[in-house]
């Protein structure tokens, strides 16, 4: 291994943040606003943190999963203030998976753009900014006991895993071109491009009802995948052959971040969704024997914690 490829490795076993702003715009999903958000650079030790700009006082919210206040449709995080950001997985998956581990974003309005409906622009913009290493050491959540949480035919758990943190999702639909879908993945070695591409998605039956609780005032073919019947009405189709599990599975990157730290688990989630992974992580946390908090330095760390995919992108 030559020395600037083992610079590279030494700089993902820090803790990173980005080496300037990033900004995006766009429309929120939910809201239909349009948003503005800047992603700063941090200090060491600080996370993941918004910050509502557009009030002056009480706007600042913290992405933890005891701080998820509601999640149909998306992840919504507020403070004891009542004050909130919706919409946080997408971004927070990117985050997840370039290993930036603090960063402050600033937003102007309660709703995260929406974007492509996938994490790539987030993903592309920060990239090319690139990152800037601390002489912080990364933590690492280690789970230690199976957790696992039922809902019907519906069911999310996570137990030990010797160095990778692997997600296995299964997607049930009646719709038949959506049908059942499934996709393993070990975020720490796997190409996860298809992954983080991935747009949401939703059935043409339902958007008038959604639209009428109120939500995907901003959703269109430019954000999302819609389905009606056996035809994908995007004139570009599909992404990937598993779009729809993929996805699922972005979704649940990201609101594992809400933990605060990357994981050393295996996740295993038929049918799940934003509400499954919050009370999963609820019910990990609330038991200090189901997890442990590690320290990574350089010489601990097995190099299979590190994506290569994510390597050869910033060599």
């Amino acid at each position: 291994m030559n020395n600037f490829a083992l610079e590279v490795i030494v700089s993902y076993l820090n803790q990173k943040t980005i080496k300037e702003p990033v900004n995006f715009s766009g429309i929120g999903l939910h809201s239909g606003n349009l948003i503005n958000i800047c992603v700063k650079p941090s200090d060491p030790n600080t996370g993941i943190i918004f910050k509502r700009v557009d009030l002056l006082e009480n706007n600042m919210i913290y992405p933890n999963f005891a701080n998820v206040s509601d999640t149909f449709l998306n992840t919504t995080i507020s403070n004891e203030y009542g004050v909130k950001v919706s919409t946080i997985e997408h971004l927070m998956g990117a985050l997840f998976g370039l290993g930036i581990d603090n960063a402050l974003i600033e937003i102007d309005n309660d709703e995260v753009p929406i974007l492509d409906g996938s994490a790539k622009n987030f993903i592309e913009k920060i990239i090319l900014v690139g990152f800037k290493k601390s002489g912080a050491p990364i933590k690492i959540i280690k789970i230690n006991k199976k957790v696992e949480i039922n809902d019907g035919e519906r069911f999310i758990s996570i137990e030990p895993s010797i160095l990778s943190l692997d997600i296995s999702f299964e997607l049930k639909y009646k719709n038949e071109l959506i049908g059942n879908q499934k996709n393993k993945i070990n975020v720490y070695e796997d190409d996860l491009t298809d992954i983080f591409n991935s747009r949401t998605f939703c059935l043409f039956e339902d958007v008038e009802r959604i639209k009428k609780n109120g939500f995907a005032k901003g959703g269109s073919l430019d954000n999302a995948v819609v389905i009606k019947g056996e035809k994908i009405l995007n004139e570009s189709g599909l992404r990937n052959s598993k779009e729809f599990v993929n996805h699922k599975i972005l979704d649940c990157i990201g609101d594992l971040y809400t933990s605060g730290f990357r994981i050393i688990g295996s996740v295993v989630c038929s049918q799940g969704g934003h509400y499954l992974t919050n009370q999963l992580l609820r019910k990990v946390f609330e038991n200090k024997d189901n997890f442990s908090i590690l320290e990574i330095q350089e010489r601990n760390l097995p190099h299979t914690l590190i994506n290569k995919n994510f390597l050869k992108n910033i060599a």
